[in-house]
């Protein structure tokens, strides 16, 4: 039992604080670096494009790794002493969801960007930034389903034999928004304020599914 604790602790340390790497640079660059790039004189940004991206986005994706490896770790130290929960499973699915954007859309799309591979700049811009808004609209109920798994309040954060209909309403909502980041639109995610708002109603639409649905 001391073993399990210990390491149940020491896991849980590390998936925060590659955790709070990984996502404080998400809202970095969402909130700050895209914002001062739309003002910036051009010298300026190509000179940020060039030395500061690339810094950043090194942190960024070898954050969010790092997250999603110990996050594995966890999932399997927690269904060893619980089972699973609705919250871990919703945070889980968004954790693992935005992991791949960032390796799979937001890296690739961005090496273009900072002209470290070729390609076209213009095309691999949106789709970055599309992402990036996915991204961000999910750390907020992401981050309720690190913090509400059998902590929080209500059947959602016990164990359960079976995946509840609120759960699964959840799940649907959660692959018709990845949907949208691989080939839709930003939509009202476009400005800062937008996504902030939506990350905060999607927060509280979940919750009172997984809560009473």
């Amino acid at each position: 039992m001391d073993a399990f604790i210990t390491t149940d602790v020491l896991f849980r340390w590390l998936h925060v604080l590659f955790g709070i790497t990984w996502i404080g640079l998400l809202y970095y660059f969402n909130f700050i670096q895209g914002e001062y790039f739309k003002e910036a004189e051009a010298g300026a940004k190509a000179d940020a494009v060039k030395k500061l991206a690339p810094r950043a986005l090194w942190w960024f994706r070898w954050g969010a790794m790092f997250t999603f490896l110990t996050g594995v770790v966890l999932l399997e130290l927690v269904r060893q002493a619980h089972g699973w929960d609705s919250y871990i499973i919703m945070g889980a699915t968004l954790g693992t969801l935005m992991f791949l954007n960032v390796w799979l859309i937001i890296w690739p799309a961005q090496k273009i960007v900072c002209g470290i591979t070729p390609g076209d700049g213009a095309t691999a811009a949106p789709k970055a930034a599309l992402a990036s808004r996915t991204n961000t609209l999910f750390s907020g109920p992401m981050l309720i389903g690190m913090m509400g798994s059998f902590h929080g309040t209500g059947a959602a954060s016990h164990g359960m034999n079976s995946l509840p209909m609120g759960l699964w309403i959840v799940l649907a909502l959660i692959l018709a928004l990845q949907a949208n980041a691989i080939f839709g639109k930003t939509g009202p995610m476009t400005t800062v304020k937008g996504v902030i708002h939506c990350s905060i109603a999607l927060t509280v639409v979940f919750v009172g599914l997984l809560q009473f649905v």
